[in-house]
């Protein structure tokens, strides 16, 4: 079979089996659409929880990041990973033990108030649709190259896979769905890696691989050929890092903290049955998400070299189909500058004008315009960066069958996030906006109803973000975390640590943080995308990073504001020291 159509096979058979699951395991409570009936063995909820975690971002993204930010994408690896750690060890277990269905849940009891519930809510909206936004334009590039249609089509596509899985498995139909798909894109994602890594230094471990020699007989190691070939093309040193230092700690601990704040993640641990599963199911997540991130450095370099290799000093016309089958896509593009027919890459714009994959089109290469002028220089290629890792197996010239497998992990990746995110919306508005505030009265049954229509429309809304998102898919995602280290991470810490902290306190820090960090990332990206550079960053700090500057913030006006209130009632202090004493065993109790 061509790799057309075992695309279609792979992709088509891994639809069946995720919709597949979301039958045998649908929701019949309200339990079980929220938090899977609580009884998730650890085991199965860390592989859940990895794919969970794993989006768009890390399966396609992460790894194109680092193949052109060379060592200053490692902030996303310091980042993502040693959130987990802060995670396993400040809340998984005390928020489990606290026994709630949400993170507005917890807030809302903590803080003792319904404003404090409604602004979590928003808060937790403003992350989620950042965060989908980004799997929906993973989905798209997928869908846009192996199954031959628009990127707004492969959106919709998408969209109703997870509609159909998300709205009526609810929790316990992902949590299930999701361990299929955490084997799915495991799997995409390493065997590509090992077939790359034997065909280029003869060794099958691509950790191992990447700082070994190249099989070629050159003697050489991968990593000091990539810096030559790239300093020789104008490029910067693959091993060296031209960002900041401020940015690169404001970053790493953004995405930290990001990732204990994120409702979606924080979710998966209400789904264990006791307080001790929630701290081990955050180690065999950290685990099971190990296996992928150890393997992005060395997928990055091997993409980055084939790429080089493949396409400099290449007559068009002699190009392998690959390149003009990602062309179709515009995700890749080239302007014969000076005649010659052959690619030149180098460093620098090689074109200039509307990015074509913001229409949501195919072959709109009329959108794109030669640079010219003093500025211009002789880089022909445009090349979008989350293509990279979907691409590799075709620059690598590997079977179509790898490829197909490829095309499928990337769907599961970003499926996988997004089912969890729309879930935590819908749960959001059901069961925190409507049955806890507005709507007291309603019962499981009309509760789940509305569950599964918020989760309708918060599809919707993804999709149409999705075909019109603001960056690349790793931005988008980091700015999601951004918004959650801004607004959740320092309202949680404290209400489980800081007895002392109040309402007050905990929705001033929210409303600050949140407003002070979406302000910042909307006004470099969408309003004044010119002066997004350095020289007008505060402090040096680029928005992928200013979730710390609005962290801090958070810290400071919610400590400020608690310091001049009145203290929490006692009940809510005893409250708190219930959730820390015992830490780590027994049963949860619910309040």
């Amino acid at each position: 079979m061509d790799t057309q159509t075992l695309s279609f096979l792979f992709i088509g058979l891994s639809f069946a089996l995720y919709i597949g699951i979301a039958v045998w395991a649908r929701a019949g409570s309200t339990k079980d659409f929220y938090v899977a009936g609580g009884g998730v063995h650890p085991a199965l909820n860390g592989m859940a929880t990895a794919a969970d975690w794993m989006s768009a971002a890390s399966f396609i993204s992460m790894a194109g990041i680092i193949s052109f930010m060379g060592r200053d994408g490692a902030v996303y690896l310091m980042g993502w990973t040693g959130g987990y750690v802060l995670l396993a060890l400040l809340l998984a277990p005390y928020l489990r033990k606290f026994g709630q269905f949400t993170v507005p849940d917890f807030i809302g009891e903590r803080y003792y108030s319904k404003t404090a519930r409604v602004v979590a809510v928003i808060c937790l909206i403003f992350v989620s649709f950042t965060y989908v936004a980004g799997q929906m334009r993973g989905v798209g590039i997928v869908f846009s190259r192996f199954l031959e249609v628009d990127v707004t089509m492969g959106v919709l596509i998408g969209m109703g896979v997870v509609f159909v899985y998300a709205v009526l498995g609810g929790m316990k139909g992902i949590t299930y769905t999701q361990v299929a798909q955490y084997c799915v894109l495991i799997f995409a994602f390493l065997v590509p890696a090992i077939f790359i890594s034997i065909l280029m230094t003869g060794n099958p471990v691509p950790q191992v691989g990447f700082g070994s020699t190249l099989s070629d007989g050159s003697g050489l190691y991968l990593l000091d050929k990539l810096d030559a070939v790239l300093v020789d093309l104008g490029f910067s040193p693959y091993t060296n890092g031209n960002k900041a230092t401020i940015d690169v700690f404001a970053i790493t601990l953004a995405l930290m903290v990001g990732t204990a704040g994120l409702p979606h993640v924080i979710v998966r641990f209400f789904t264990v049955p006791k307080v001790s599963d929630a701290r081990l199911s955050a180690g065999y997540a950290l685990v099971f998400i190990a296996i992928l991130y150890t393997t992005a450095p060395a997928v990055a370099a091997f993409a980055r070299a084939n790429f080089v290799e493949t396409v400099h000093g290449t007559a068009y016309t002699e190009m392998p189909n690959w390149f003009r089958n990602w062309e179709d896509t515009d995700l890749i593009a080239w302007q014969d500058k000076n005649g010659d027919g052959i690619i030149q890459y180098h460093n620098g714009a090689a074109l200039v004008g509307v990015k074509p994959q913001f229409s949501g089109g195919r072959g709109d290469h009329g959108e794109r315009l030669v640079e010219n002028g003093p500025s211009a220089n002789p880089n022909e290629v445009y090349v979008d960066r989350d293509i990279m890792v979907l691409a590799n197996p075709e620059i690598a010239n590997l079977p179509g069958w790898v490829i197909a497998l490829v095309a499928a992990g990337g769907v599961a990746a970003a499926l996988s996030t997004a089912a969890g995110l729309l879930l935590v919306i819908s749960a959001a508005v059901s069961h925190d906006l409507l049955r806890k505030t507005f709507m007291p009265g309603l019962s499981d049954r009309q509760e789940l109803w509305y569950a599964r229509g918020a989760a309708a429309v918060a599809v919707t809304i993804a999709g149409i973000a999705g075909i019109y998102p603001p960056d690349f898919v790793a931005a988008v995602v980091a700015f999601a975390f951004g918004l959650a280290a801004a607004s959740f991470f320092p309202v949680i810490l404290m209400g489980i640590f800081y007895k002392r902290m109040n309402k007050e306190g905990a929705i001033a820090g929210m409303v600050t943080g949140l407003v002070f960090t979406s302000s910042y990332i909307v006004y470099f990206k969408l309003i004044a995308p010119k002066l997004n550079s350095s020289a007008h960053w505060l402090f040096g700090i680029s928005p992928e990073g200013i979730g710390t500057i609005g962290m801090l913030l958070n810290f400071a006006v919610a400590l400020a504001v608690c310091r001049y209130t009145p203290a929490p009632p006692v009940a809510v202090q005893d409250l708190v020291d219930d959730i820390r004493i015992p830490s780590g065993a027994g049963i949860a109790h619910t309040h």
